[in-house]
């Protein structure tokens, strides 16, 4: 039985074409975007999503977006996101700072004005904001990438406040150490050897199916039901500075 439709931003690679993934075999009409259309249009024949390009950092990418996705919306998934460079404060880039804010903070709030009228209308509506437990903690190097997921988080929390007696649930899936194909090498630039020492060692890191199955069991429980936040991490990562690495 169909459950409506299902957006997903950032849906070209990782959590985001994990997400689509699922929500289709759930049973969503699943409207996957993403700025790479070469991947969306193999992700869409793999499994019969909607394919649409979708760059979040712009207002009129955003507004052409929300046209295609057509009158009707249930589910909106702001998982597009990243962080860019690991560089102290005395030594951050504006351009870095920047791009995270943009993509992190202002994406997640241009989709969502965009679609929630029709996830009001719905009359069973549900956000999903993929933060990370860098919402939660800071670390050194990390400034840019955590002031920009506090951000999302305070985005997150202060809509669920703002929508309190509409139709619509608001949730944040928080995950910690995911092991994707493209996270750590977009945050060292391109740099294999320094993104794959990220995950060296580690005994089972999370992969994009995991945060997937967190997402679909939040947007499938019943109408009352709100998630209100989901902190996910492997059992190697007690905490964001707690990780076990075997030798």
């Amino acid at each position: 039985m169909e459950k409506g439709v299902a957006v997903v931003t950032g849906a070209s690679s990782g959590i985001g074409a994990a997400t689509v993934r699922r929500l289709v075999k759930e049973g969503f009409d699943v409207v996957a975007g993403a700025r790479r259309t070469d991947r969306l249009a193999d992700l869409a024949a793999e499994t019969g999503c909607r394919p649409q390009q979708l760059d979040v950092t712009d207002q009129a990418s955003v507004d052409a977006f929300a046209a295609a996705v057509g009158p009707e919306c249930r589910v909106l998934v702001n998982n597009a996101g990243g962080a860019f460079g690991l560089e102290p404060i005395a030594d951050a880039r504006d351009e870095d700072w920047q791009r995270m804010y943009d993509v992190n903070v202002m994406g997640t709030l241009r989709m969502t004005r965009a679609l929630l009228p029709r996830l009001i209308a719905s009359d069973d509506g549900i956000v999903v904001n993929v933060t990370s437990t860098a919402a939660h903690v800071v670390y050194e190097g990390g400034a840019g990438y955590t002031a920009a997921k506090h951000a999302q988080r305070a985005v997150t929390e202060t809509l669920r406040l703002e929508l309190c007696g509409q139709p619509v649930r608001v949730t944040a899936v928080a995950p910690g150490m995911v092991a994707t194909e493209e996270f750590s090498l977009t945050r060292f630039g391109g740099d294999q050897a320094k993104a794959d020492a990220v995950y060296a060692g580690v005994p089972g890191p999370l992969i994009a199916d995991d945060i997937a199955d967190c997402i679909a069991y939040a947007v499938t429980r019943p109408w009352h039901v709100n998630i209100d936040l989901m902190i996910v991490r492997p059992r190697a990562q007690a905490a964001q500075h707690k990780l076990h690495r075997e030798s």
